[in-house]
């Protein structure tokens, strides 16, 4: 694997911004303890967005996983943006991270990298924020994602309304737009051919299982394609690393 500290210019943030990326390198005799199955790209290596949670930054996939080492495996693209704390939002009072991260970003990684422009190829996962964003992405994008994650995932923005980290992303009352609700966004597509396969993780001690147990009911009436997953865990990284592994496996083991 290829691993690239990307800087590109954003049009919908208005300035620069950095990007991790794992990709696949062909040539790799000698490499002590590489192992990768033989990535395909007959149309463009399977890209997968990886989002990062509230507190963190595009660093931390890199920092507390094996992400790379996963990856391998698959023989995929790992893209890990940065959104700041945007829930990844078009922010009220702040920048478009939903249009970066949502459109502009995978416009760009297939204009410089060997990547697959292909629905069926494309895939978005994330932890807690960054779970909601790609739950998010999968649903409103499933014109362009087959797959979405969420791992420990925030799920009811209109029940944080006003909450000091919230106010910058919907304003001091609110309301939650459509477009960022996903009980909305669900109903919306229930009824499109195109709607996403979905995979929820959850530990059963995380302070957020709750609502996600909301959600998973919610998308299971509605007939959507998915697969949850609960083990005791909390909200952390271990729980994290080993839960990415079984997205993975989801995503790209077929």
């Amino acid at each position: 694997m290829a691993f690239m500290e990307l800087k590109l210019y954003s049009e919908a943030l208005g300035m620069q911004t950095e990007v991790y990326v794992v990709i696949p390198q062909k040539q790799r005799e000698g490499e002590i303890g590489a192992g990768a199955r033989e990535a395909k790209e007959d149309h463009g290596y399977k890209c997968l967005y990886l989002l990062h949670g509230l507190s963190d930054d595009h660093t931390i996939w890199m920092r507390r996983t094996s992400i790379e080492r996963y990856a391998d495996q698959y023989g995929i693209c790992v893209v890990m943006p940065d959104a700041a704390r945007s829930f990844y939002c078009d922010m009220k009072y702040g920048q478009k991270w939903y249009t970066y991260v949502a459109k502009e970003l995978p416009a760009r990684i297939r204009e410089l990298l060997r990547v697959s422009d292909r629905r069926e190829d494309n895939f978005v996962a994330g932890l807690s924020m960054g779970g909601y964003g790609a739950l998010k992405i999968a649903l409103r994008e499933c014109g362009s994602f087959c797959a979405g994650a969420g791992l420990s995932p925030a799920i009811d923005m209109t029940a944080r309304v006003g909450t000091p980290s919230l106010i910058p992303v919907f304003g001091e009352q609110g309301p939650v737009p459509d477009e960022d609700d996903l009980f909305k966004l669900e109903k919306a597509v229930r009824d499109n051919p195109d709607k996403p396969r979905l995979f929820i993780g959850i530990g059963t001690e995380d302070f957020l299982y709750r609502e996600t147990q909301t959600m998973r009911r919610t998308l299971e009436e509605d007939g959507f394609d998915l697969t949850y997953r609960e083990s005791p865990g909390t909200h952390n990284w271990g729980f994290w690393d080993e839960y990415i592994r079984y997205v993975l496996e989801w995503m790209f083991g077929r």
